[in-house]
């Protein structure tokens, strides 16, 4: 019964990680997009479409994660 609580620990402490991850590198990501609109407005909507595909990949990199903690909760 001991190991089930540890897995269910570590579930939790990946989801958590998963979820910071994952906000750390979208605030990031727009961060640099409002700097470059700012430095180069003419440059908007290119920027705007890399930073929607920047977070697009970040997201999924994060449900994956949540993915594998839930497997291992359930497991």
């Amino acid at each position: 019964m001991e190991g089930l609580g540890l897995g269910y620990l570590g579930a939790g402490i990946g989801a958590g990680l998963a979820v910071i991850g994952a906000g750390l590198g979208i605030g990031n990501v727009a961060a640099s997009a409002a700097e470059g609109v700012a430095r180069q407005p003419e440059a908007t909507a290119d920027i705007r479409t890399t930073m929607i595909i920047a977070a697009a990949l970040i997201e999924g990199v994060a449900l994956f994660g949540e993915v594998i903690c839930v497997l291992l909760a359930l497991k």
